[in-house]
């Protein structure tokens, strides 16, 4: 892909895909394979953690990761990895904000994936260093808040995807948003095909935005039996709710009833309750909670990072072959 309006950072992927940050998930081995695969690879920044008294640990991640990927460059000149990106959550009650912008900056960090409330000093900083600032969304009217407070394109979280999640239509979504806005575009919500990577460029997105499959995956930092259920589960086994960090999102059906709770009648929980002072706005109550979008049907096996690209990338040519066939002539 070579969209030359796009910022230099989003060009020349393998194929129009961005791997969404996970919480706990996303570590450096997951993101180098994501970026060695081609396309970018992402990590919240809370996900690394330190005991108490030891040095940042997300310091080494972005030296480890920086690393690798100029080793990889070095060797394969002709392959070269995809930038990475950096979630930082902007909510204010995440007490890491500040030390952690410090160090994205001071490691020049190219991509930054901003969650959870648009602020003006986050984005001066990711520019400050060249880094572009990809803020998520739910909705047209957040869209245009992002866009006020200095962010240079958008994720539109759409229904269907996992973790915290919107409910509108992709459809709607992006339609609202391409009718102002021409910059820097991806689509969330069960984006786990390459069909469906073409269905989102065709709607006006320029990246799809995956997370769920990237959870079944070797480099994925999630327990045997999480990886098991995305690959057992399909859309139906997805229960939206508010009631595990009080912002809305989807979870996988089984942890939920293993906790003792009927996942069709789940109480609502309200956003004041959302707290990243741990690292994590869901309480420790709800650890084994797992969150997923609808798109996991398409996930078979549990197998390398590498090769759900090399799948997608299969796939998104192929129904781009097939639909070229419907212009011709």
């Amino acid at each position: 892909m070579a969209e030359t309006r796009l910022p230099a950072a989003l060009q020349g992927l393998r194929i129009p895909m961005i791997a969404a940050p996970l919480f706990i998930i996303s570590v450096p081995d997951l993101v180098i394979a994501q970026c060695k695969a081609g396309i970018v690879g992402s990590f919240p920044a809370l996900n690394a953690r330190e005991a108490e008294g030891e040095p940042p640990l997300l310091d080494a991640w972005l030296t480890q990761i920086s690393e690798e990927l100029d080793r990889h460059n070095q060797a394969h000149p002709d392959r070269p990895a995809a930038p990475f990106a950096v979630n930082q959550i902007v909510h204010r009650s995440n007490a890491r904000l500040d030390r952690d912008l410090e160090i994205c900056v001071r490691h020049k960090v190219p991509i930054w994936i901003t969650s959870l409330g648009a602020r003006v000093e986050v984005n001066e900083a990711a520019h400050s260093c060249g880094g572009v600032v990809l803020h998520d969304i739910i909705n047209n009217t957040f869209a245009r808040k992002a866009m006020s407070k200095g962010a240079d394109g958008l994720v539109a979280v759409a229904a269907g995807a996992g973790g915290h999640a919107g409910q509108q239509s992709p459809f709607a979504l992006i339609r609202e948003i391409r009718e102002w806005f021409d910059g820097p575009l991806a689509l969330s919500g069960a984006i786990a095909t390459g069909e469906a990577l073409l269905a989102a460029r065709a709607m006006g997105a320029d990246f799809g935005y995956v997370g769920s499959p990237f959870i079944a995956t070797d480099e994925a930092n999630a327990v045997q039996g999480y990886k098991e259920m995305i690959v057992d589960s399909g859309a139906e086994d997805i229960v939206y709710s508010s009631l595990f960090t009080g912002v809305w999102g989807n979870y996988l059906r089984g942890p939920v009833e293993a906790a003792g709770m009927d996942p069709d009648n789940l109480p609502v929980a309200d956003a004041s309750s959302m707290n990243f002072s741990s690292g994590s706005s869901k309480p420790k109550a709800w650890k084994s909670i797992w969150g997923a979008g609808q798109g996991i049907g398409a996930v078979k096996s549990v197998g390398s990072a590498g090769a759900i690209v090399d799948r997608m990338a299969e796939e998104y040519a192929a129904a781009g072959a097939r639909l070229a066939q419907d212009f011709q002539g």
